[in-house]
Formats: C-alpha cells, structure tokens, sequence
C-alpha cells in the first residue's frame, strides 16, 4: 500500500452537530471513520454504543473503522456487522480466544483487526499475524481522548513492522492516541500504515485544512 492513511475519531467530534462533523470528513481528504466503543469494564469510560454507530453509518461515505474497548467481544461481532462495520478491531487483552474471535469477525463479512495496549508486547501477535488484517498499536492508555503521546511506540511500530515482513503478511498498522503534527511523519517512517487523529482534527479551527495538511505530510 503505498498512500498513508488518516482516520479521525468520532470519539473527538462535536455530538451536538453530529452529522455536521461526519459529513466534514466525507467532505475531507481522510480515508476512514474511527469509531470508539468503550464499556466502562474494560477502560475506565463509558462513550457510545449501537444508536450512535448507527447513526454515524447512515451518513458516512468512508469505511468505518470500529475499534472496541471492551470485555468479551464476541457477542457483538454479529451485531456490528449489521450496524455497517468494515473493519472490527478487538483487543488482545479483551480476548481469551484470539483466533476463534479473528474468524468470527471475518465471516461476518469485515475485516479483523487487534489492538495492543502499550505495555503488551510485539511478540504475543506472532502465531497469528497472518490471519490479521490490521494491528492497531495504542499510544496513549485507552479510555480518553486528549492523552499525550507514549514516546516508546515508535519502537513498537519498528518491531511489528519486522514481525509482518519475517512473516511474509500483509498486515496494516494502525497508531490510536495523541497523533498530532509533531509525530505523524515519524510514527509513517518507523512503519505505521493509518494515523488516528481524534482531539488534533476536531479541536482546530479549519478541520479540513488540517486534515489535508496531515496527509500532505505523511504522504510526502
């Protein structure tokens, strides 16, 4: 894949003005949505759920990343199918069975993904990484928005970057938490594939000047 990608999070939009602000990122130069789904069991927040997803899908003309913080996934694999999900992502610490909840998530039609959270280790996606779609690499704790940076991802993205290539995947990486200016280009040039932005798009003045100026700079 050669283009970078960005996908703002809906966790940082406006949800008085909703549809105004999916709409500005059909409108923008990113590429997917971010969804955020927390159960205040696995991270300490609570943020949306099915009606709000549901909503988001009716009017998002990009694919809708939906990455869920929360414990025992699987009974809902089928339900966010439903709900427009292209890509589910699950996370390594929520799931007892891993491959069992990858297949599942890939016969429902979209593609798996599974997130790490900063201090779990490269090394425990090793017997399945050719089954994934997408690794999501967390840097910043989850459950906020607005966290700084945990300066030790880029070593995480250069470590999973030589995992996928040892193991002839194909695999993208994507970093959630604190992406700003200041470290897309670097997080792109340690490995990363997909830059989640959530606080740096919907808090600037031009939305989509940032945007555009992020991917500007990430593909260039």
């Amino acid at each position: 894949m050669t283009s970078k990608l960005i996908a703002p999070s809906i966790l940082a939009a406006d949800f008085g003005n909703l549809q105004r602000d999916v709409e500005m990122v059909n409108n923008s130069e990113a590429d997917w949505f971010h969804i955020d789904i927390m159960d205040g069991v696995f991270v300490p927040n609570i943020s949306y759920g099915m009606p709000v997803l549901e909503a988001i899908s009716k009017h998002a003309k990009k694919t809708i990343d939906v990455h869920l913080m929360i414990v025992d996934p699987d009974r809902y694999i089928k339900t966010f199918a439903e709900l427009g999900s292209d890509i589910l992502t699950v996370h390594y610490e929520a799931c007892t069975h891993l491959h069992r909840t990858i297949q599942a998530i890939k016969a429902e039609g979209m593609k798996a993904g599974v997130a790490l959270n900063p201090h779990t280790n490269i090394n425990v996606l090793e017997d399945i990484i050719n089954d994934l779609d997408l690794v999501l690499i967390m840097s910043v704790n989850p459950g906020f928005g607005g966290q700084s940076f945990i300066e030790n991802t880029y070593n995480k993205i250069k470590q999973l970057k030589q995992l996928i290539r040892t193991k002839g995947a194909t695999t993208l990486i994507e970093i959630d938490g604190g992406v700003t200016d200041k470290n897309a280009k670097g997080l792109i040039e340690s490995g990363a594939d997909v830059l989640v932005a959530g606080s740096y798009v919907f808090k600037s003045k031009d939305q989509l000047k940032t945007i555009s100026e992020l991917k500007t700079d990430i593909n260039s």
